[in-house]
């Protein structure tokens, strides 16, 4: 038995991690301390402020447990270590976990080449970004070939060079050629270095040069080549015109901003490089009740820039925050250089970080307002559902349909639906065993019956088993029950329930005579529900899937029954023999028509088998005959 109050005394007075364990052992918690000893305590002190959502915390805590280091650096890397491993329900979690393009230039290679990346690797390339958009990195690589004509192959070169012909690139004026041997070191050198310099922004060289070539061609008469470059003077002019923000120290820097309410947050992230702005891109926090704009701010940098291969000289923040220079420390380790965090307070940065906090409100009011519409049309219309059945609360709903074509193959399919949207991982099938024919209401009572049944018993075996993890999604049963049809469906639905002594509501989902849905039935009568409401939309959304997943199995099952061959009755011939024989035959009648040598002539059919092939035709067309 762990005893808290035993254990608080046996505190070390050093840095370190601590992590608290609710009864089920799960980690709920995880955080660093300079001092593990106060730190700790702190939270088992009665009447500190400490706030709802922290005293809910405190009080799920069975146990804890420390892990020493040598040093606050040491406990903040491991603190987002275990965070990131166990994503403990009472931290603040960085929600985005997407990975962001560079521009990789492999200027380690005799010719060099531009490459795309989603890796920042300590290898001899140079990287430039993040990017936010991997469709404008892609753009920009595909332009600076053109411009500068660098190849794209991984071939090792010079050591590969002159052992193939010259790609499409060269022929098409992409490509310099240097497999071939056309173009030496020295100029294809001065050919990068002008790739380099249009990434660090200077922009002006590549126009000019441009601009006097679509002249020059354009006086040669040379109108091809004269339209080439003046494609790529717009293009390169486009890319300059996108580099609004500029900052005239050229340094690469982040500025972060933050928007909240009393639920959520948004961290705005400005990504400048070389002093002009490159993109940004918004990250979504979560578990931010009652935790200050402040902590949200550190927890943001953190879990971000642990994960992030790219660390910029500088980072920007809307307020300071704690460990400022702990946090520095660890940066400048990560990045191999110093890192300063600074907090603007007047003149053209402070303007900047302004900016991205207004965004990251506006991206915080445009979903607050998107979760609105999407909770009208799902929890909204649940709501409206429970309403019109006059039932009090309703979360999980399931639906269930039959599909067969004139009593061959009949499957049942179950939906679930949990405050209004679906739940595919608990979908289930169900291949009918005890119903052979047309019989839609014998089949819907198999299948309610073997859910049930099988819900029950899982139930019961939960009561030795301390995580309802390892069992299916039969353990869990429906608020409401909806059925693909009216009275008959609904009183089958009933009499299962009633045998296997359950209470469950059932509702009818009725359709009129052109297979629409008009409205519920429920309680022995028929419900008319408004046909413009959200919650007509989600009942017509339930029936829909429950018909489309039913269908879709069932197609599967007439496709599985289909893919036969009259050479599957051929005895020793099985799947690789019948596809050797359709590889070499167009169709069944060549086979028929085919000789023994002729036959044993395709690969894995021995002469014996192929003796059969023949006979077995030739005898089925003996038969016929007679």
């Amino acid at each position: 038995m762990f005893d808290i109050q035993e254990e608080l005394k046996k505190l070390p007075n050093c840095p370190g991690v601590y992590i608290m364990h609710d009864e089920m052992d799960q980690i709920i918690y995880v955080g660093k301390a300079v001092n593990l000893h106060s730190r700790v305590r702190s939270y088992f002190r009665k009447n500190i402020g400490r706030g709802p959502q922290i005293d809910k915390m405190v009080s799920l805590i069975s146990r804890f447990e420390y892990i020493v280091t040598d040093s606050e650096l040491e406990a903040l890397v491991l603190e987002n270590n275990l965070i990131k491993e166990h994503s403990p329900k009472y931290n603040t979690l960085l929600k985005d976990d997407k990975t962001y393009p560079y521009i990789k230039v492999t200027v380690g290679e005799s010719y060099p080449r531009v490459l795309f990346s989603r890796q920042m690797k300590k290898d001899r390339s140079r990287y430039f970004g993040p990017y936010s958009s991997a469709a404008a990195v892609k753009d920009t690589i595909d332009l600076i070939n053109k411009l500068y004509q660098l190849r794209t192959c991984s071939k090792n070169l010079p050591r590969e060079c002159g052992n193939d012909r010259a790609c499409l690139n060269y022929h098409i004026k992409q490509c310099l050629a240097p497999c071939q041997g056309d173009i030496s070191e020295e100029e294809y050198q001065v050919q990068v270095k002008k790739a380099l310099d249009f990434l660090n922004g200077s922009y002006q060289d590549t126009l000019k040069e441009l601009g006097q070539k679509m002249q020059e061609a354009s006086e040669r008469l040379e109108f091809e080549d004269a339209i080439r470059y003046r494609d790529l003077y717009n293009s390169v002019k486009q890319i300059a015109s996108k580099q609004k923000i500029t900052d005239s120290d050229g340094e690469d820097k982040d500025i972060i901003a933050l928007a909240c309410d009393d639920r959520d947050a948004v961290v705005q992230v400005f990504f400048v490089r070389d002093g002009k702005l490159i993109g940004r891109e918004h990250f979504y926090m979560t578990h931010v009740a009652e935790t200050p704009r402040a902590q949200i701010l550190l927890d943001f940098v953190k879990q971000f820039y642990a994960g992030t291969p790219f660390i910029p000289r500088e980072l920007m923040l809307q307020e300071a925050i704690e460990d400022i220079e702990v946090i520095e420390q660890w940066l400048t380790k990560r990045k191999g250089a110093r890192v300063y965090i600074k907090i603007p307070k007047i003149g053209y940065k402070e303007k900047l970080v302004e900016l991205a906090a207004k965004n990251a409100m506006l991206v915080l009011s445009q979903d607050k307002e998107r979760i609105r519409r999407e909770e009208g049309r799902t929890i909204g219309a649940v709501k409206e559902i429970a309403g019109l059945l006059g039932l009090e609360d309703v979360s999980r709903m399931e639906a269930y349909d039959i599909s067969n074509i004139s009593g061959f193959a009949n499957v049942g399919s179950m939906i679930v639906y949990e405050k209004g949207k679906p739940k595919r991982s608990d979908y289930r099938k169900f291949r009918i065993k005890t119903v052979s024919g047309p019989d839609d209401y014998a089949c819907m009572k198999e299948v309610l019956t073997r859910r049930f049944r099988h819900g029950m018993e899982e139930q019961k075996e939960l009561e030795y088993k301390e995580l309802e993890a390892e069992f299916g999604s039969f353990t869990k049963f429906p608020d409401l029950l909806l059925m693909d049809g009216g009275k008959g469906q609904v009183n089958i639905a009933l009499q299962v329930l009633k045998e296997l002594e359950l209470d469950i509501p059932v509702c009818g989902m009725v359709k009129d005579d052109n297979h629409n849905t008009r409205g519920l039935y429920y309680n022995n009568e028929e419900i008319q529900i408004d046909r413009g409401s959200e919650g007509f939309k989600l009942i017509t959304r339930v029936q829909d899937e429950a018909h489309r997943f039913a269908i879709e199995y069932h197609r599967s099952l007439r496709s599985k029954a289909q893919v036969k061959s009259v050479l599957d009755e051929i005895p020793g011939v099985g799947p690789a023999r019948r596809k050797a024989l359709m590889r070499r035959f167009k169709s069944i009648e060549e086979v028929k028509n085919a000789d023994v040598e002729t036959l044993a002539g395709v690969d894995e059919i021995p002469v014996s088998v192929a003796q059969g092939i023949y006979d077995f035709f030739h005898e089925e067309k003996e038969q016929v005959s007679q």
